[in-house]
C-alpha cells in the first residue's frame, strides 16, 4: 500500500462495507471518463504516498487543479507536499478539508484509506465518485494491454515474473500497480509502454470499477487484512471485482486446487485456464499442472520445463510460474507459438526470488537465513514452512491482522525447530501455537524484544544445517515503517552487517 495514511496508525475494524453496486460503477467510470476528456472543477486526492502522488502530478498535467492531503505527518508526507506544491497543488498534511473534498469533481483515493474514512464517507454523502490512481492511470491509456493480477498470496511474484516474459518476448513492458510503480506514472513515459504487468490488491480493486484487463489472474484466496474487512466475504468480495467486467472475449487464469476460487468463478463470462500443483492432477482438471512423476511443468499437454530448471523455492512458485506463463501465453496467440514458449522457459530460467519473499540473505556457519518479510498474513507464512525441508527456526510476529496462527502448527510438527514470538502479536501467537502444538516447548515469546534480541536469540538456537526463517505472518506497522524495512534489517543483522 501507497498511502502515507496507512504506515503509521492501525485502521479500525470496518462496522459496515461500502459496496457500490454495478450500476454505480458504470456510472462512476462514465463521470470519470468526461471529466478527463474536459477538465471541469478541482480533483481531490486523498493519501500522500507513492500513488497519490503520481495522480495529483498527473491531473495537475492535463489541467485540473488539484487538492491534496494526507493526515499523516512524517518526514515523507512533508517532502511529498514539497513537491507538489512546487506544481501548484494545494496541499494538507495533519488533516482533510472535508468542506473542500466534497465540493470536488471527483476523488482519488489512495489504496490504504478504508471506505469508511471520514473524507471518504463525506464524499459518498455529497454524491462525488470516488476512484483510484489505478483507475484514472488506465483511463488515460486506452491502448495499453494489461495482465492484471490478484490474490492473497502470490501476485507480487507473479506480476514480476509476468512482465519479465513479456520483455523477453520483446515487448515494451512494465510491472505496475500494487508492485511499486504507479499507473499514473506511466502515462508521462516516452515511449509509453505497450503491455503492463499490472498487480492490483483488493483496496485498489474496490475503486477501480472499469477494470478489463486482457487477461486477469486470480492466484490465491484466504483470509486476510481482517483489521481492515468486517469479514472473509467481504475481502473476497473485493477480490471478485477483478471479473465485474467480465464478458464473452475475456480470458481468465485461475487456481484449480482452491474451492473459494471455484465458487467465485461460477457464473463468470469469459474462457477460464487452470493451473494445479495438486498432487493427484491430471490435464482432465487443469491446462497447467505440475507432473510430479516426471518433475516437470506442463503446458496444454506438452511439457514446458523441469521442475529443477526453477530457481524458486516452493510448489507455490511452481503455482506462480504456471500461472504467470499461461497468463502470457493466453494473452496473444503469438505468445504460444513453439518459439515463444522455448523464449518463455528460458526466461523462466533467469528468474529469481525477489526481495523480501523466501529470499536467502546469509550463509553463516552452516545457517542458512531466509527473508519472508512479505509473508504478512497466515496464509502466506504457512506456504513458506511447507516448503522448508530443513529443521527451522520461524520468526513470527508483528502487527495482528485478525487471523489464527494455529494453522502453521502442522508444517512446524514436520520441520519446525523452534518458534521466536515477538512484537504486538507475539503473546497470542505464542499462546495459540503452544495449544496447538504436541511440542508446545519449541515456542517463546520474547517478551519485550527489540528485532536485535530477536536475531541474537535465533543465532543460538540455530545449527548447522538448520534454516532461520523470518516469515511474520503480521504486518510490520509495530516495529517498522514497512515490511521491506524488516526484511532489510533482517539481511542486515544475518550478515552480521550491523
Amino acid at each position: 500500500m501507497s498511502a502515507a495514511d496507512s504506515t503509521h496508525h492501525p485502521v479500525p475494524v470496518r462496522k459496515e462495507l461500502y459496496v457500490p453496486d454495478p450500476a454505480a460503477g458504470r456510472l462512476i467510470a462514465a463521470d470519470l471518463a468526461r471529466l478527463l476528456s474536459r477538465p471541469l472543477g478541482e480533483v481531490a486526492v486523498l493519501g500522500l504516498g507513492a500513488s497519490g502522488v503520481a495522480a495529483a502530478r498527473l491531473l495537475t498535467h492535463i489541467g485540473f487543479a488539484v487538492y491534496a492531503s494526507d493526515r499523516s505527518v512524517s518526514d515523507a508526507t512533508r517532502a511529498a507536499q514539497h513537491t507538489l506544491q512546487s506544481l501548484g497543488v494545494v496541499t494538507d498534511i495533519g488533516a482533510h478539508d472535508l468542506s473542500r473534498i466534497t465540493a470536488c469533481a471527483f476523488v482519488v483515493v489512495s489504496p490504504g484509506i478504508p471506505p469508511e474514512a471520514p473524507p471518504l464517507a463525506a464524499a459518498r454523502a455529497a454524491g462525488v465518485p470516488v476512484v483510484s490512481e489505478v483507475e484514472v492511470g488506465l483511463r488515460l491509456m486506452p491502448g495499453l494491454r494489461i495482465i492484471a493480477v490478484t490474490g492473497t498470496n502470490g501476485k507480487t511474484t507473479t506480476t514480476a515474473l509476468i512482465g519479465h516474459l513479456l520483455r523477453a518476448l520483446g515487448h515494451n513492458a512494465v510491472d505496475a500497480g500494487n508492485i511499486g510503480v504507479p499507473v499514473c506514472d506511466l502515462t508521462m513515459r516516452t515511449p509509453q509502454p505497450t503491455w503492463a504487468a499490472l498487480e492490483l490488491s483488493s483496496f485498489q480493486l474496490h475503486d477501480t470499477p472499469g477494470l478489463r484487463p486482457d487477461v486477469g489472474v486470480l492466484t490465491t484466496l484466504s483470509a486476510d487484512h481482517l483489521d481492515r474487512y468486517p469479514s472473509v466475504d467481504a475481502y473476497y468480495a473485493d477480490k471478485a471485482r477483478l471479473f465485474a467486467n467480465a464478458d464473452q472475449t475475456s480470458r481468465w487464469v485461475v487456481s484449480a486446487d482452491s474451492t473459494e476460487i471455484a465458487q467465485m468463478m461460477r457464473g463468470v463470462a469469459g474462457t477460464v485456464t487452470h493451473f494445479s500443483v495438486a498432487q493427484a492432477v491430471t490435464q482432465a482438471d487443469a491446462q497447467g499442472w505440475y507432473d510430479r512423476a516426471r518433475d516437470a511443468l506442463i503446458i496444454d499437454g506438452e511439457m514446458f520445463m523441469p521442475r529443477a530448471d526453477i530457481a524458486l523455492l516452493g510448489d507455490h512458485n511452481v503455482a506462480n510460474v504456471l500461472a504467470a506463463v499461461m497468463a502470457v501465453m493466453r494473452a496473444d496467440p503469438a505468445h504460444a507459438t513453439p518459439h515463444a514458449r522455448q523464449a518463455l522457459a528460458n526466461a523462466v530460467r533467469l528468474f529469481h526470488a525477489l526481495a523480501h519473499r523466501l529470499e536467502p540473505v546469509a550463509e553463516r556457519n552452516g545457517v542458512t537465513w531466509i527473508n519472508d518479510s512479505k509473508a504478512t498474513n497466515v496464509a502466506s507464512t504457512l506456504v513458506a514452512l511447507e516448503g522448508m525441508v530443513r529443521p527451522t527456526v520461524l520468526l513470527l510476529g508483528g502487527r495482528h491482522k485478525g487471523e489464527a496462527y494455529t494453522a502453521l502448527a502442522t508444517p512446524l510438527v514436520r520441520r519446525g525447530k523452534a518458534v521466536l514470538c515477538f512484537g504486538e502479536a507475539g503473546e497470542q501467537a505464542a499462546r495459540e501455537l503452544r495449544e496447538a502444538l504436541p511440542a508446545s516447548g519449541m515456542v517463546e515469546w520474547l517478551r519485550d524484544a527489540t528485532f536485535a534480541d530477536v536475531m541474537s536469540r535465533a543465532r543460538s538456537l540455530a545449527q548447522p544445517g538448520d534454516v532461520v526463517l523470518l516469515s511474520p505472518a503480521c504486518s510490520s506497522f509495530d516495529m517498522f515503517a514497512n515490511y521491506v524495512e524488516r526484511g532489510q534489517r533482517f539481511a542486515q543483522l544475518a550478515r552480521g552487517d550491523v
